[in-house]
């Protein structure tokens, strides 16, 4: 369970890309990235083809995190939105995760529902809500090793200082690691780790969104530990998916595609159905095995 403290404590930044489900997270692990995002705005996509507007379920959420955490050998890192109610459901919230099998979360300040950190409209919780919801699921997990990160979403409320604020205070709870949500441009996201240098940071790239994009590496010397990346598989997917779609009803024909598309190979591969395969035959060979030996007592 160490590993998600590992990363974010660790000299190098982790890329974390966004898994809406299972699959999604097999391919992020298939392609090496150390650590998936369990995206809450992704999930309310396409669970629900809903907006990221607090529509999901605490059980909803804490049924797709189980199935991406049990689905990859990575540590998983998960969105908990808002924590989902008072101090009770952000503890429970924090055990349901826990057994889930994740190794970390997220908690926000927005007021309930809440809302996508990059669209206009939020409402924020006062920071001492905000401390209750932290004491809560600081207190509530059964594992030291599981991380509760601390989102603040004030940027786009009260500003960058205002955020700083409620960030540092956020810190003196003891939270393992801070999420200063939709800085709005390079030199915001430099004055972020300088003003709270002493815990780790978590960056996040939204395309199109209020932060402009920033490599890794240059995340990385400003002093980020972990950038999410958190519904660019998504997005991809979906434009691809699209423009597949389109083709097929133009053309009435998927060949013209077979050079786009996962070959029926890399598909079963990638959801271990040689694995499967083989754990079938091997129970096959030990119940004849012992079909053999009672014959032989007899």
């Amino acid at each position: 369970m160490a590993r998600l403290k590992e990363i974010l404590t660790g000299k190098s930044i982790a890329v974390a890309p966004g898994a809406t489900d299972a699959w999604v997270a097999r391919l992020i692990e298939e392609a090496g990235f150390p650590l998936v995002y369990m995206t809450g705005a992704g999930v309310a996509n396409t669970l629900l083809g809903e907006p990221d507007i607090g529509l999901v379920t605490m059980s909803e959420m804490v049924a797709q995190a189980s199935r991406i955490a049990h689905a990859v050998r990575v540590p998983v890192l998960a969105d908990a939105d808002t924590g989902f109610g008072g101090v009770a459901n952000v503890a429970r919230t924090v055990r349901e995760y826990e057994r889930a099998g994740i190794e970390g979360l997220h908690i926000e300040d927005q007021a309930f529902p809440k809302k996508c950190g990059h669209f206009e409209g939020k409402v924020l919780v006062e920071p001492g809500e905000m401390v209750l919801r932290l004491e809560a699921a600081l207190a509530a997990r059964t594992d030291p090793d599981f991380v509760i990160v601390a989102r603040c979403d004030a940027r786009a409320v009260e500003g960058l200082d205002a955020a700083i604020e409620r960030a540092r205070l956020y810190a003196r709870v003891g939270v393992d690691a801070l999420f200063v949500e939709a800085p709005q441009s390079l030199e915001e996201l430099r004055r972020i780790p300088e003003a709270l240098p002493n815990i780790p940071l978590i960056a996040n790239m939204v395309e199109g969104g209020k932060t402009p994009l920033v490599s890794a590496a240059e995340l990385e010397r400003l002093g980020y530990r972990v950038v999410l990346y958190a519904n660019f598989a998504l997005r991809v997917a979906a434009y691809a998916v699209r423009d597949a779609l389109t083709t097929l009803r133009d053309t009435g024909t998927s060949a013209g595609l077979l050079d786009r598309i996962l070959s029926w190979k890399d598909r079963q591969t990638l959801v271990k159905l040689p694995e499967a395969n083989a754990f079938e035959q091997d129970i096959m060979k030990r119940a004849a095995s012992h079909r053999v030996a009672g014959s032989d007592r007899r």
